[in-house]
């Protein structure tokens, strides 16, 4: 199709033809017209050769995120063919049955820079992470109903978090606020509208899971706990105490409300706590133990006092757990590697004066699929330790 040019220095197509989908500032020499934000262009070379397809952004350092790099129309069966194909692939990885809660599109992952959808049990929460996309909203929706008539009640655009200039909060379909989702046969409350995020962190369901394997008849402490994922995962396991600390008390509040759904009457404390505080104060009492904060790194000019800050909880973690205990402990800043933060946790443990051994490291799950030729898509990585002493 036509649109409005972007043309790359000699020798910057290089890694358009390798199908990585970001095109930086510094690649560009220049433009055919005059272009605005969000709006849609065809990158070529100085020889006039097309390359790609995508938004063009005038913010940051990405001027151009990649839809494709074929000749494709851009109406609603883009979309949609889009759509259908990580629908395939999500109900090859789970039972709907047993899990009505996933990642739909992974931006890069799914081949949709810029957008983010998320399931909850016939709910579609929709974010935009660029303007372009975030103008595709209405095609989008309806996208959505018309390929998934029998699971779609609502969609909702969550864009003011991600695009604080120009991103708003509405209904496009529908009107519901929340529902309770089932994972893996576990039920939660998801409240998209005032939760964080869309509404939950669907990224750690295997590494919750895998959770289970250390709770059983164990005491466990879920810090940063939101909505109490790895809390009631610990319970399920039949574990001896859980408790959730986080520095929200509308989370806490969430966490136990959870609890409740899942196990009514099981010994599970919710505290809303500064997270340093409460490890501080506790220290030898906890068998397992989950350090899963935000994002210290909201950007490259925050990595080094992100490290430290990862460095100080883990120290702070390592001395509180009980020895032969297990450390769930993890980072989903996307500046901090997995290197970088293995090496900090190591610090950490050479500061603590524990002997430590390295049992799995973790990543997102499934449903946050990585483009093989876009790496920086694996945001989330974890390490789950074993304190011999």
């Amino acid at each position: 199709m036509s649109f409005a040019k972007v043309i790359l220095n000699k020798g910057k197509e290089k890694s358009v033809q390798r199908n990585h989908p970001w095109i930086f500032s510094g690649a560009v020499y220049g433009v055919s017209e005059e272009l605005t934000d969000g709006q849609m262009v065809n990158v070529t070379d100085t020889q006039g050769n097309h390359l790609a397809t995508g938004f063009y952004s005038d913010k940051g350092s990405i001027a151009v995120r990649v839809l494709t790099f074929a000749n494709e129309t851009f109406d609603d069966s883009f979309w949609a063919k889009r759509f259908k194909a990580a629908w395939e692939l999500r109900m090859k990885l789970f039972s709907i049955e047993e899990t009505n809660a996933f990642r739909l599109i992974h931006g890069e992952g799914d081949g949709i820079p810029g957008l983010i959808i998320d399931y909850y049990n016939g709910h579609f929460v929709v974010q935009a992470h660029s303007t372009g996309i975030y103008f595709k909203m209405q095609e989008i929706a309806e996208a959505i109903k018309t390929t998934f008539p029998e699971y779609c009640e609502t969609v909702y655009c969550k864009s003011s978090q991600t695009l604080p200039k120009t991103g708003t909060d509405y209904h496009v379909y529908g009107s519901a606020n929340d529902t309770v989702a089932k994972e893996n046969n576990i039920q939660f409350h998801v409240n998209w509208v005032e939760g964080q995020k869309t509404g939950f962190f669907l990224d750690q369901r295997d590494n919750r899971n895998l959770l289970k394997k250390y709770s059983a008849g164990k005491k466990v402490l879920n810090t940063f706990c939101y909505t109490g994922g790895f809390s009631i995962y610990a319970m399920s396991a039949g574990a001896e105490l859980v408790t959730s600390v986080d520095i929200s008390e509308k989370a806490v509040k969430l966490a136990d409300e959870n609890m409740q759904l899942n196990f009514p009457g099981s010994n599970h404390q919710a505290v809303a706590s500064d997270v340093f505080d409460y490890l501080k104060a506790n220290k030898n009492l906890y068998d397992v133990i989950v350090l899963d904060p935000p994002a210290f790194a909201k950007n490259i000019k925050s990595k080094h006092t992100a490290t430290q800050a990862y460095k100080r909880l883990n120290i702070a973690g390592l001395k509180t757990i009980a020895q032969g205990g297990f450390l769930f402990t993890f980072s989903c800043s996307q500046v901090i590697d997995d290197v970088l933060f293995y090496n900090t946790v190591s610090a950490a443990a050479i500061e603590a004066g524990r002997k430590v051994r390295v049992l799995h490291k973790l990543s997102q799950g499934p449903d946050h699929p990585v483009n093989m030729f876009h790496p920086e898509g694996s945001y989330l990585k974890g390490l789950v330790l074993y304190i011999e002493e």
